[in-house]
């Protein structure tokens, strides 16, 4: 019982950090399309300034929980992805770095230097991500030692990189309709018709990733076994569609949270797909990592649970108070103090 909570608990860590990281990793992304000049990268920069280095403690929460546990998914499945993780990585530090360093310096050069930085650590991050869970989700071919059998070019399959379009779609989506809550005037204007695009990209990908996965994976064993998953893609087809309505309704806002479900719903889809294992391997199934054979001990399970329960709703707390305080959209008076990016 305690591994099956777990594993829920697990799957809600990270489709909460796609959820909020995602329109940073977005935006950051659709930066070059979208601003026209100084004054308006300095307005997305700071639209995503308050938020970006909480939402990667969801991140660092979901690695941490995986770890304590499960704690050998959590050895194969950093020696297996080691060189994707490791880029990863390196991109979210870049990423991280552009923030704070982009206006040391007045120069056009110094600000392209780390606006470049910025959209390589959020697009690369979105893409491997997707590409890792794809993967995932079609089973990793490790033996029994949980040793690769290949290397990252392994993962670079169809279905992998199909993984990978729908995360950049995902969050570049979600990206857009952020600058679109935060922003005025023309750039408002351009973060609302690229998300009307994206939309319709995203809807005709998920449509693909939903039949390919079908033929690429087992993950619909379980939804043939248990009927009432299907409201998760239910859910998340609806979420998507509504998204689409707030948008031409233009209420931004509830377009946003709508596209929030999606992403979530798109994790659990995988998820719950995937239960009980957690790392599966494509070469033999013996050799897959499950819920139950990879889980640390009960006491530690209990621990970490009442751990999860007094801590999670704490910082649940904490980012509701901050996305509350800097709910208003981005102005020029912002971008004058000094504490402003």
């Amino acid at each position: 019982m305690l591994e099956t909570v777990w594993f829920v608990l697990w799957g809600l860590l990270w489709a909460v950090y796609f959820m909020l990281d995602g329109f940073d990793l977005g935006l950051g992304t659709l930066m070059p399309f979208l601003a026209r000049d100084d004054r308006e990268k300095r307005i997305i920069y700071n639209a995503m300034g308050p938020f970006w280095d909480g939402n990667e403690v969801w991140l660092v929460t979901a690695g941490g929980a995986t770890f304590a546990a499960f704690p050998t998914t959590y050895a194969v499945m950093f020696s297996s992805l080691y060189t994707p993780l490791l880029i990863i990585l390196f991109a979210l530090i870049i990423r991280g770095v552009s923030f704070e360093f982009r206006g040391k310096v007045d120069s056009p050069a110094w600000r392209f230097i780390w606006d470049s930085c910025l959209f390589i650590g959020s697009f690369v991050p979105a893409l491997l991500f997707g590409v890792a869970f794809a993967n995932i989700f079609a089973g990793i071919p490790f033996d029994s030692r949980g040793v690769l059998h290949g290397n990252i070019l392994t993962l670079l399959t169809p279905y992998g990189i199909a993984g990978g379009v729908l995360f950049v779609l995902l969050f570049t989506m979600h990206g857009a309709l952020w600058i679109s809550v935060k922003a005025k005037g023309e750039l408002h204007n351009r973060g609302a018709a690229l998300a009307r695009g994206l939309w319709v990209a995203l809807l005709l990908v998920a449509a693909g990733f939903l039949v390919y996965s079908y033929f690429a994976t087992p993950l619909y064993d379980n939804y043939f076994k248990m009927p009432i998953l299907w409201l998760i893609p239910v859910i998340t087809v609806c979420s998507l569609l509504a998204t689409r309505f707030f948008m031409w309704k233009q209420g931004w806002w509830k377009a946003w949270f709508a596209s929030c479900l999606t992403i979530v719903g798109t994790t659990f889809f995988g998820i719950a797909g995937l239960f009980p294992n957690m790392f599966p391997s494509s070469l033999d199934p013996a050799y897959s990592l499950t819920a139950f054979n990879s889980a640390s001990s009960h006491l530690t399970l209990k621990i970490m649970l009442v751990v999860a329960l007094v801590m999670v709703p704490v910082v649940i707390g904490y980012q509701v108070w901050v996305y509350n305080l800097f709910k208003s959209k981005v102005t020029d008076t912002d971008l004058a103090y000094e504490e402003a990016y």
